[in-house]
């Protein structure tokens, strides 16, 4: 089966198409290696499989029809996974045209190709932030998600309502799954709780902690949101809304004290104001993942951590040394 990632040289990219290579199926990847952060943490990603042959990566952007429309025409792809988009709720209300593009008519670019090609399946990534703030949990799918705090989330949100339109349409099965919260080995390196927590208490500097440290999250291993895409990929539903987390709202307070625990160093901790676009909670009701697709996040926050931390110590130092 030949498989279509989109950002596939990110973080989950990364993982997803190691998943994919290991169990036989083909990837073709494309990513545009926006500057976001370090192109060199891509690239690293990206070389772990030049001598694969099942792999195929192609440097391109989702927005770019022609480009688009090349990657189908080389060679019949039966199913899509659409991670790509550009990430940060607090980034996002500083270029928020530059989102809009980007995530929503991104997407629209690769539902219509998708269309055009008769694609088996779609799996799109969508984001717990589509909730909003809301403080009432767990999170369920069926909830509102008309009221979104940041540009990001709004454009997550639009993803998944044109999404359902190609479906209604064109009856293309659609899975959209909303991440929770997603941590592990070469994590991106920017604007990331559990990859700058470990920078810098690894480096002896303070930690901004927005809040009181009470401010929540459920964290989810990546190992555990890959097997919920792959599930997704090989269900073939016909439209479905999916929250992947692992059912677990786990503080601030609660992941630094993991952390300094998998460093064996204390936290110099700076408390700073809560911005508009950081949601208060997140907390998924997995209900539906595990009835529909056999989902069962299986890693504790611990061995997670654990795991993110000794892939960090045996960095290259250019890696340790990247901004958080």
């Amino acid at each position: 089966m030949k498989i279509l990632v989109t950002g596939g040289a990110g973080f989950i990219g990364y993982h997803l198409t190691k998943a994919l290579l290991d169990r036989g199926d083909e990837v073709l990847s494309i990513d545009n290696l926006d500057p976001f952060y370090d192109v060199r943490v891509k690239e690293m990603n990206i070389k772990a499989f030049e001598n694969k042959p099942s792999f195929v990566f192609k440097k391109g952007d989702i927005v770019d029809k022609a480009f688009i429309n090349k990657i189908f025409e080389k060679g019949s792809i039966d199913k899509v996974v659409h991670l790509a988009a550009l990430a940060s709720p607090p980034v996002s209300m500083k270029y928020p045209l530059n989102y809009a593009y980007v995530n929503y008519f991104g997407t629209v670019n690769l539902l219509e190709v998708s269309v055009q090609n008769k694609v088996n399946n779609f799996v799109f990534a969508s984001s717990s932030s589509v909730y909003g703030g809301r403080t009432e949990i767990p999170f369920r799918e069926l909830e509102d998600i008309t009221k979104p705090i940041s540009q990001y989330a709004a454009t997550k949100a639009a993803g998944e309502l044109v999404c359902y339109t190609y479906h209604h349409i064109y009856k293309m099965p659609i899975t959209c799954l909303r991440f929770f919260t997603v941590y592990g080995p070469n994590q991106r390196p920017y604007g990331m709780a559990h990859q700058k927590f470990i920078k810098l208490v690894y480096a002896n500097k303070p930690l901004p902690v927005y809040g009181d440290g009470s401010m929540a999250r459920d964290y989810t291993y990546v190992d555990d949101t890959v097997s919920g895409i792959l599930l997704s990929l090989d269900k073939n539903l016909p439209f479905e809304v999916i929250n992947l987390g692992n059912s677990a709202a786990v503080t601030l307070t609660q992941l630094i004290s993991v952390i300094e625990k998998a460093l064996s160093k204390k936290a110099i901790i700076n408390n700073l104001p809560i911005p508009k676009t950081e949601v208060p909670i997140t907390y998924a009701d997995i209900t539906k993942a595990k009835s529909l697709l056999g989902y069962n996040p299986k890693t504790s926050l611990e061995e997670g951590v654990e795991k993110q931390v000794e892939f960090f110590l045996n960095a290259p130092d250019w890696y340790k040394n990247l901004p958080a």
